[in-house]
C-alpha cells in the first residue's frame, strides 16, 4: 500500500531515496487538511490573485485551473492548485459564511443540515435535564413567521398533562418565585404574587367553567366577586369626567357634593348620586 486509507497520505517505502520529498507531501497534506477551512465554497472560477495556501471547495461547473474538480478542495501551493478529493464525512468551515459543512459523498452541505431535535440546548449558558431549553439573554424575540412566509400570526402554547397538573409562566427575583401566572394545578387561570417565593397569595382567578373574576376570592359566584372594600375613582364635582364618555352604570365617588361627599354613577349623560338619583352639583 502506497498511501494511507483515509487521507491519501503518502507512505514511505522501503529502501525508498529522496525520503524527504514524500516527508514534505504528506505534511502538505495534513497542512491542507487539518483544521479545514476555505474562503468559499460557492465560486467555480480561481481567484486572479490567491494568497500562498488559499484554499476554497470548488463550485459546480468549476472553470480554468479548477474544470474537473467539482467539490474538491483546492489549495494554492507554489503558485499552482492542488486538489484535494473530499471523502463522507470531512469537515470545513466556510469563512464567507459563517458556518461549518460536511461531505456526505456527493455534495458539501449544513452541518446541522436534516437535525431536527436535540435532547437539551443552551444559548450563552447551559441546558439541563431539568431546564432542557436555556437561555441567557436581555432579550428573546418570538417574531411571526415573515420568513416562509407563516399565517402572520405568533403563539406560545403552554401545555400540561391533565387538570391537577401546572402549566404557568414563573417570574422569579434571584432566582426565588415573585409572580405566577397560568394554570397552576387545576384549570382556573390565576395570577399570584409572593413575597419570598414561599408563600403566595392568589390575587386573581378567572373560574375555567364560566369566566367568572375573583379578586382574592377562591371561588367567584358572580360575574366579579371582591374579598373585601373596593375604592373608586375620587372627584370633586369641577373634575367630574365626563359622564357620557365614562358610559352608563360608570360609578365615581364625588368628594364636595351639595349635601356632602357621595357615590354617583352615570346615567349615560350626566352623574347621578346614588343617594337620591338627583344630578350631582
Amino acid at each position: 500500500m502506497e498511501n494511507s486509507t483515509n487521507l491519501g497520505l503518502p507512505y514511505l517505502q522501503p529502501s525508498q531515496a529522496q525520503k524527504h520529498v514524500t516527508m514534505n507531501e504528506a505534511l502538505r497534506l495534513l497542512d491542507a487538511l487539518v483544521q479545514l477551512g476555505v474562503a468559499s465554497r460557492t465560486e467555480a472560477t480561481p481567484p486572479a490573485n490567491p494568497a500562498e495556501g488559499a484554499r476554497s471547495i470548488v463550485a459546480a461547473g468549476g472553470t480554468g485551473d479548477w474544470a474537473g474538480h467539482d467539490a474538491a478542495v483546492a489549495e494554492y501551493v507554489e503558485g499552482s492548485w492542488t486538489f484535494l478529493t473530499p471523502r463522507p464525512g470531512w469537515i470545513a468551515w466556510v469563512a464567507d459564511e459563517g458556518q461549518l459543512v460536511t461531505f456526505n459523498g456527493t455534495a458539501w452541505g449544513t452541518a446541522v443540515s436534516g437535525q431536527t431535535s436535540s435532547a437539551v440546548f443552551g444559548v450563552n449558558t447551559e441546558a439541563d435535564a431539568t431546564n432542557r431549553l436555556s437561555v441567557k439573554s436581555d432579550a428573546v424575540l418570538i417574531s411571526h413567521d415573515d420568513v416562509t412566509p407563516g399565517t402572520g400570526n405568533a403563539r406560545i402554547v403552554v401545555n400540561k398533562s391533565g387538570a391537577s397538573d401546572t402549566a404557568s409562566v414563573l417570574f422569579q427575583t434571584n432566582y426565588a418565585g415573585r409572580a405566577e401566572f397560568g394554570l397552576t394545578g387545576d384549570d382556573d387561570w390565576r395570577v399570584k404574587v409572593s413575597p419570598d417565593g414561599s408563600a403566595w397569595i392568589d390575587a386573581l382567578l378567572v373560574d375555567g367553567t364560566n369566566g367568572y373574576v375573583g379578586l382574592g376570592v377562591p371561588a367567584p359566584s358572580v360575574p366579579l366577586e371582591v374579598a373585601g372594600p373596593v375604592r373608586v375613582g375620587q372627584y370633586a364635582v369641577a373634575d367630574l369626567p365626563n359622564a357620557t364618555t365614562a358610559g352608563a352604570g360608570a360609578v365615581i365617588f364625588v368628594t364636595d357634593a351639595a349635601g356632602g361627599s357621595v357615590l354617583a354613577y352615570s346615567d349615560g349623560a350626566a352623574w347621578r348620586r346614588s343617594t337620591d338619583r338627583t344630578l350631582v352639583a
